[in-house]
């Protein structure tokens, strides 16, 4: 399935602005949240294609959030990127673990970014 609709999510209003720019620029549809309890409710309204997922957020983390997100019938199908400035391999593990489908780690490289999109479309 192609991917149009994509939902940012991070608490950090340069990181959100960055992001979406690089999205819209390049023909995606973009929401925001700027939190995991957000991220959890705009999921299931907007149903997003992609999810892309802040890790350090106030309240709900983006592991906790994903968690969440993945195991809820309506948004399960919805593949999550995580995208943090958390670097280490453990980080890695446990967002894979926690429902991600892949993980990018801050100060993001568009390129890469779009190519991560691009192959799970």
């Amino acid at each position: 399935m192609p991917i149009k609709k994509i939902l940012v999510v991070d608490d950090s209003p340069t990181e959100r602005h960055f992001l979406c720019e690089i999205l819209a620029k390049n023909g995606f549809e973009v929401f925001t949240a700027e939190s995991g309890e957000e991220a959890v409710v705009r999921s299931k309204e907007v149903l997003p294609d992609l999810i892309l997922m802040d890790v350090v957020m106030p309240g709900l983390n983006g592991f906790q959030a994903t968690r969440t997100i993945t195991r809820e019938e309506a948004a399960k199908n919805i593949p999550v990127i995580m995208c943090t400035s958390k670097g280490q391999e453990t980080d890695k593990i446990w967002g894979l673990r926690q429902g991600a489908k892949d993980y990018i780690v801050k100060p993001v490289n568009s390129a890469e970014l779009l190519q991560k999109i691009a192959a799970l479309g």
